[in-house]
């Protein structure tokens, strides 16, 4: 099996650097800047880049759930309802909360979704043994919607569930991004929450934790596997995703390299240390996941993977780890397995300019030769 080609990964790199020029270009001057240092304090800002600090960061020191421009409190202003959003819990409720989430996306969970979504990729990407081209974006929106609603029990429609979650999560995380606040963009942010939580209440699914759940299964997924299928087709990985042994690790790299989260903002509660730097309390942390994860530095590549203590960041450390990993390592999976056969190439892409993370709105492939 035949690594990635060094052309090929700079193509496929060029390509999803596009994704933060063209919608985040803000965010992706925030991510270029310090990067040469692990840690650099601006100001009341820590920039956290390295790994290590970044561990300790969400390891050692306390956090403030509720801070401003932490996602804590972006997910309290537009989703708060009856109850917290996990985001913005402390204590016992947090991790009880956490340990239900757990039960649902644990093997067992995750195994009777696949029985779900399987037979739905099969009948989504028929086009492309016909000649047919699929857009990956709209693939990825209905597979993320009908997880959501199952495992909410929730009778809605997927597509609209995952219209919605994209709607609320980008009116509320846009609000809480550096760059100008765009004028109604509070009033927005309450509205298309409110849409969402009456699609899921009216539906089986209840309550503002429903309704983070599907912001953050949607809007992760919608970024990350498009993302990842142009990888796969512009570096030439389609031969590692056709291979069982190697397809789980693939799935793993591709997650680290497009870091569907690059940016984890937070605040300290208390005051501690990352990577030597102090911090005081009331100081904020932009924790650049992405780089942390080393996916600025090294390509997708299940021949020689990153460790997983590294390729894990993405996916947050200790009790704020995201309790969603294994869903989006078995979707991918699932995802990158049913489309090797036809070895996609990328036909259009155009990237989301009003999406909460960095992503395509557009990415559409047709079969390529063998």
């Amino acid at each position: 099996m035949a690594p990635a080609t060094a052309g090929g990964v700079a193509a496929a790199r060029r390509r999803d650097r596009r994704v933060y020029l063209r919608s985040h270009p803000v965010l992706f001057a925030l991510l270029a800047a310090g990067r040469g240092r692990g840690v650099r304090r601006i100001g009341r800002t820590v920039l956290v880049h390295d790994a290590g600090a970044y561990r300790e960061a969400l390891t050692r020191i306390p956090l403030d759930r509720t801070a401003a421009g932490t996602t804590g409190a972006a997910a309290q202003e537009a989703l708060a309802g009856a109850g917290g959003v996990l985001f913005d819990q402390e204590g016992s409720g947090h991790r009880a909360d956490r340990r239900d989430l757990a039960d649902g996306l644990g093997a067992a969970g995750v195994e009777r979704l696949r029985g779900l979504w399987r037979p739905l990729l099969a009948e989504r990407l028929a086009p492309l043994g016909r000649g047919g081209e699929v857009d990956v974006v709209a693939l990825a929106a209905e597979l993320s919607g009908s997880a959501v609603c199952a495992l909410l029990g929730s009778g809605a429609d997927p597509s609209a569930v995952a219209r919605a979650a994209a709607a609320a999560a980008a009116a509320s995380v846009r609000g809480h991004l550096p760059g100008p606040r765009r004028p109604g963009a509070k009033a927005a942010a309450a509205r298309t929450a409110r849409e969402l939580r009456e699609l899921l209440a009216g539906s089986g699914g209840e309550g503002a934790l429903a309704a983070m759940l599907a912001v953050a299964a949607v809007n992760t997924t919608v970024a990350a596997l498009p993302r990842a299928v142009a990888w796969c087709a512009d570096a030439g990985l389609w031969g590692q995703a056709g291979d069982p042994e190697l397809l789980p690790r693939l799935a793993d790299e591709l997650l680290r390299v497009t870091a569907a989260s690059p940016v984890l903002p937070r605040a300290a509660a208390a005051d501690g240390t990352a990577g030597g730097c102090p911090v005081r309390a009331g100081d904020r942390l932009v924790l650049v996941a992405r780089h942390a994860a080393g996916a600025h530095r090294r390509g997708p590549d299940a021949l020689d993977p990153a460790p997983p203590a590294e390729a894990h960041l993405v996916f947050g450390a200790g009790p704020h780890a995201c309790p969603g990993a294994r869903l989006a390592r078995a979707q991918l999976a699932d995802v990158l397995a049913a489309l090797a056969p036809y070895r996609p190439v990328v036909v259009r892409a155009r990237a989301d300019r009003r999406a909460a993370l960095p992503g395509w709105r557009v990415l559409t492939v047709r079969a390529g030769t063998a």
